[in-house]
């Protein structure tokens, strides 16, 4: 995994971030095993009690679920992950008008323009 951070938010956070998006894009699938804290612990070059927290960020999301014995798993509870990431694609489109309305386009304007991107890919 490809650990990125940056200095204007707390490490756990960022941690938390990314292992929803893995989530998210199905890389660590309903049901799967999640690696172990220090396994991602070492991946990620943080400390242990950093990737902790973001794995209890997870577990109090919905998003994982945990097992004395079985360790971390990602929910099996599909709407769990699908409400997770229709969250996230509105934050997106919130941040995507904002910046547009900034630049001077309307809602109606803003859509046409997105439109025009979507068919000019």
């Amino acid at each position: 995994m490809d650990w990125q951070f940056t200095e204007d938010r707390p490490i756990w956070q960022q941690l938390t971030e990314q292992l929803t998006l893995k989530i998210l894009k199905g890389e660590y699938p309903p049901g799967g095993r999640l690696p172990g804290v220090r396994e991602l612990a070492a991946q990620a070059g943080v400390n242990p009690n950093t990737m902790q927290r973001a794995m209890a960020q997870l577990e109090s999301d919905g998003l994982a679920v945990g097992s004395r014995t079985a360790g971390r798993t990602v929910t099996c509870d599909t709407a769990v992950i699908e409400a997770a990431a229709r969250g996230r694609a509105k934050t997106a489109v919130e941040e995507c008008l904002r910046i547009l309305e900034e630049l001077g386009y309307g809602p109606d304007r803003a859509l046409v323009f997105v439109k025009e991107e979507l068919h000019h890919e």
